[in-house]
Formats: C-alpha cells, structure tokens, sequence
C-alpha cells in the first residue's frame, strides 16, 4: 500500500498509514469522539481487506483520533447508521466486512480512550487490545432500544466467558480499564496516552520477530476453530497439517538459523502467493 493508497485525512472518517509493515488504521472524527457512520464502516472493512492482500502489510493496528477510540453510533447527524426503518433489508448489524478476526493479518486494537456500543464491538472482534486505563466502556446497545452488534454475541462470551457477556450485554452498564482486564476483554491497559506507542510496539514486534505465514496460519487456526467449535484432536490434527505445509520451508530454515546467530531474521515468504485456506472437518472426522 503506497501513498497513493491513503485516504486524505482530511476528508475520511478513517485514515491509513503504512510504516515499516504496521498499518494504522485511525477512526478519525476526533470533533464527533469518532462516533461510528456508516461510512466509517464501510472504509474500515475495505482497508482491512486491503491490508490483508498486501504482503508490505504484517500486522494492523486500529486506533482513535483524539483522545478518544469510538464513543458509538453518531445519533446526533445525519450519518446516524441505525436511522433504517425495521423493514430495511439492506441494513446489517455486522457492517465491518470482513471482521478483524476473518482476516490472516495480525490486528491490535489500541483502545486510546472511551470505547462504547459498536466502538467497543469492533474492538472485540481485534486478535489483541491494549487498553486506556480509566477510559469508559460499555456495550450500551440494550439501553438505546437495540441489541449488541458486530457479532459480540459470539466474540464476548469467547473472551470473557458466557457470564460476563451476559451481564455485559444485559445491562449496558459501563466498566473501566481495570475491569476490563480482570474480565479477559483487554489484554493489556495502560494509560491512556501510551496505548498506540504499545500497540505499535507489540505490532513490530510481530512484524520483526515472526514469520508471516506462521502468523497466518496460527490466527486462522486460533479463530477457525472457536468459529466451528473443534475438539481438541481435530485442533491436533489441524496443527499436524500446518506444520507439514511449513516445516523445511525457507522462513522455518531462516527462523532457526537467526536464532541460533543471535540476528533478526530475514523473512521472505508471501502469505498472499503461498495461502491455501485451512481445511475444514465434516461431521464425524477425527474426534
């Protein structure tokens, strides 16, 4: 993605940056709160797949502008995404396509301040969320005379487990950064004005350290499988597979010879020439 490639910040509700192989998405209506459009959905989800076909890409982040990450639907303009009437057949409750989770490109949410209803959402679909730690959250979609969106329905209760979800979701309430933690939503929290500095941090470190097809190929695996629900001799033999699709390849020679050289190491495989999608169990295969 060269420059070419990046929204004008002066006119998109998201822009994106690339640098060194992190790419920034940034939710950018800093005098809104970056309250959520549906255009801002609409662009989040092409950058997305756009970042996920791009080898010079290896791991994402997503963050706010300002000192907030998304404090929910803009009800107030004319861009209020849930203004559809109920027989709207092109109305979506899943309006980032694809979700951070379908993607093979690591991506970090760096949650830089107040994150509620489908700001919080979005964040729940990221592999990773470093969080402010007393910026407010909630999922407060029950509370407006709606319902939760962007699949947290299923991402809540994988993360926090069936009773945290539920209170989070039956009650709207608000919680902060610590409790947030304590819950498994955030991975980590820290204040607030270092959580894109540690997100990058984490991002390059992907980007230097791991190769970009074990990258892949672990999160599709990690995600695949709580999306088909396998048992763990199914999860077995799917990791058996992917390592015969890796092992002895240049980036497995290379991963060892750094290590054993004490040296960064040279990575050259393409996640986007050499991809095959994982394999998928039908009913009754390996139990």
């Amino acid at each position: 993605m060269g420059s070419d490639d990046q929204f004008d910040p002066d006119m998109s509700d998201l822009t994106v940056t690339v640098a060194d192989g992190v790419a920034l998405l940034t939710l950018n209506r800093s005098e809104r709160r970056n309250a959520y459009t549906a255009e801002m959905g609409r662009l989040l989800g092409s950058a997305y797949q756009r970042c996920d076909d791009d080898d010079t890409v290896r791991a994402i982040v997503l963050t706010g502008a300002g000192d907030a990450f998304c404090v929910g639907a803009d009800f107030v303009t004319a861009a209020n995404p849930f203004g559809a009437l109920r027989g709207d057949a092109q109305f979506t409750a899943s309006p980032i396509d694809p979700a951070a989770f379908e993607l093979r490109t690591p991506v970090i949410a760096a949650v830089n301040g107040h994150a509620i209803g489908i700001g919080l959402t979005i964040a729940l679909q990221a592999d990773i969320r470093i969080m402010a730690e007393s910026a407010k959250y909630a999922v407060a979609q029950a509370r407006r005379g709606v319902i939760a969106d962007c699949m947290s329905h299923w991402t809540l209760p994988r993360l926090a487990g069936s009773a945290i979800a539920a209170e989070i979701l039956l009650t709207g309430r608000n919680f902060d950064g610590a409790e947030a933690l304590s819950m498994g939503i955030a991975s980590r929290t820290v204040p607030g004005p270092q959580v894109l500095d540690h997100a990058i941090r984490v991002a390059r470190d992907i980007v230097v350290n791991v190769a970009p097809m074990s990258a892949a190929l672990s999160k599709r695996l990690l995600w695949d499988s709580l999306a088909h629900g396998y048992r763990p001799r199914q999860v077995a033999e799917l990791e058996t597979q992917l390592h015969r699709r890796v092992m002895g390849s240049a980036d497995a020679v290379e991963g060892v010879e750094a290590f054993r050289e004490r040296r960064v190491p040279r990575w050259t495989g393409s996640v986007s020439g050499d991809w095959q999608p994982l394999p998928e169990f039908t009913e009754g295969e390996v139990r």
